[in-house]
């Protein structure tokens, strides 16, 4: 195989030319009147002699993937955004400048006119009468694309893997449809898209390690923001009774198949009601949109190979298990819901990661990620959490050491958190005192102290229950796709070396 680099200086010396020959090789408007789909629906089911019988001319544009030359005859085909169809060029048919045709590549971008026949195959194609070149590529599209043992290379040159991979673009289309699914949802329901600011002066909403950068005019440090949640509730206590949005999130952690450190979030805030509430609106919602995208309620889960893998059903009811209950189901003793050197010792004998520092609530978060998380592959939420890990949600009135807070669960990974919020600026303002000893201590995911936000709900929030999805997980399952990398179109990588 000739070197990548020999092949870009060939097609170097077919750009001169063509510009020597006077063809301007990165192209005018080209005015396309149809698309490969539409041609291929339209005309698909005629006969040979019905297209011969059939005044008029079509008009395609798109990148060529295949190129078939016989000399003074050619196939190709071009491949458009609705997919691809068979051109046939012939030097005695077509008209203008030949040097075009004669330099025609691989990866080239054409429009083309032509009438309609069939071929001795009986493959639909347009005979080609004139041709526009669009763009000239230089680079050779690759041959043979390895799928997932690439995976690194078709995430950082996603737009090579979007022109080999139908099926990529496919699924991008999808999540598309998701998200206007999503919208279209919340504007039925009376609910108002917002949006609020990406940078932060106080990070806050989430316990996450933010991003800081620095405002030059200002002279202050900003934050991008790690969750919307905040602004939101400052807008219930403005008066709006139903917000959402869907935008992005930052988080300064790791990269892995689950995490990326900017991705997509849908929050949205209900006044007057509670996190029992939005268990039923969650089941429905989500069931709603796994049947508009996959027209089913069951999704495969797991890997193609496994004949016995798993079907996700997303049929509600879904069950709701407290977190005690959960961890006693795995074999945690509760005892360690009221007992921190008891939950730090069986962490430790289970080789779970935690430290002299590690507070309570943390090992008992760690534990549940360890021994419960993984095997919470039908939809679930898991409730009523310890306070200390749910700075912003409201004390259960029966037991004030947890919260009305749930989350959920499905294929192993948390897909939702919802709460109850709390609206005692009273209590808010200890929570943050805590949550700032927290970070003295070291915990750089505690939350910092607002004020801002004090003060908001000292003007006085009406009861309300909040929410937060990520998209990029929920698309993951609802496609049964392995890594967020795959849903993202660009992903966060290592510098290339």
């Amino acid at each position: 195989m000739e070197d990548t680099n020999e092949l870009i200086q060939e097609r170097l010396k077919k750009l001169n030319r063509l510009r020597e020959s006077g063809v301007e090789p990165y192209g005018m408007p080209f005015a396309t009147k149809d698309k490969a789909e539409d041609i291929a629906n339209k005309f698909g089911g005629l006969s040979k002699e019905d297209l011969e019988g059939r005044d008029g001319q079509c008009a395609v544009a798109g990148r060529i993937i295949s190129f078939r030359d016989f000399g003074k005859t050619a196939f190709a085909h071009i491949q458009d955004s609705s997919g691809k169809i068979q051109v046939y060029f012939s030097k005695d048919i077509i008209t203008g400048n030949q040097d075009v045709y004669k330099n025609l590549d691989i990866g080239d971008i054409i429009g083309v006119t032509g009438r309609l026949f069939r071929t001795k195959t009986n493959e639909l194609t347009v005979q080609v009468n004139s041709m526009t070149l669009l763009c000239k590529s230089l680079r050779p599209l690759p041959e043979k694309w390895h799928g997932l043992r690439d995976i690194e290379t078709r995430c950082r040159q996603r737009y090579v893997d979007l022109i080999v991979n139908p099926h990529v673009r496919d699924l991008f289309i999808k999540r598309s449809r998701l998200i206007m699914a999503v919208r279209n949802y919340f504007d039925e329901r009376g609910y108002i898209e917002v949006e609020t600011p990406m940078m932060h002066q106080v990070p806050g909403g989430a316990t996450a390690r933010p991003f800081k950068t620095h405002h030059n005019a200002l002279g202050i440090d900003l934050y991008l923001r790690i969750a919307p949640e905040l602004y939101l509730k400052k807008l219930l206590v403005g008066g709006y009774e139903k917000v959402y949005e869907i935008n992005k999130n930052f988080r300064n952690e790791g990269i892995s198949s689950k995490h990326n450190p900017e991705f997509t979030m849908l929050e949205f805030y209900t006044a007057y009601e509670d996190y029992n509430y939005l268990m039923k609106f969650t089941e429905e919602f989500i069931s709603h949109l796994c049947k508009t995208i996959n027209g089913d309620l069951k999704v495969p889960f797991g890997e193609d190979s496994d004949s016995d893998r798993t079907v996700i059903d997303f049929t509600p009811p879904w069950r709701r298990v407290t977190m005690t209950d959960a961890m006693a189901q795995e074999g945690v003793d509760p005892v360690v819901f009221k007992d921190a050197e008891k939950a730090r010792r069986f962490a430790l004998e289970n080789k779970i990661d935690v430290d002299k520092k590690t507070s309570h609530g943390k090992i008992l978060d760690e534990i549940f990620k360890k021994k419960v998380e993984p095997k919470l592959v039908q939809p679930v939420f898991i409730t009523d959490y310890p306070v200390e890990l749910s700075p912003l949600a409201k004390r259960r009135k029966d037991n004030p050491e947890l919260v009305e807070r749930f989350e959920l669960f499905i294929g192993g990974r948390e897909v939702a958190n919802a709460f109850s919020e709390l609206s005692d600026p009273a209590d808010q303002r200890e929570r943050f005192m805590e949550q700032v000893e927290a970070r003295k201590q070291g915990d750089e995911e505690a939350a910092f102290m607002d004020e801002d936000f004090v003060r908001a709900l000292e003007y006085g929030m009406p009861p309300a229950a909040g929410e937060g999805i990520g998209i990029d997980r929920l698309f993951m399952l609802l496609t049964n796709t392995a890594s967020i990398r795959d849903v993202i179109l660009f992903p966060q990588l290592k510098p290339e070396q």
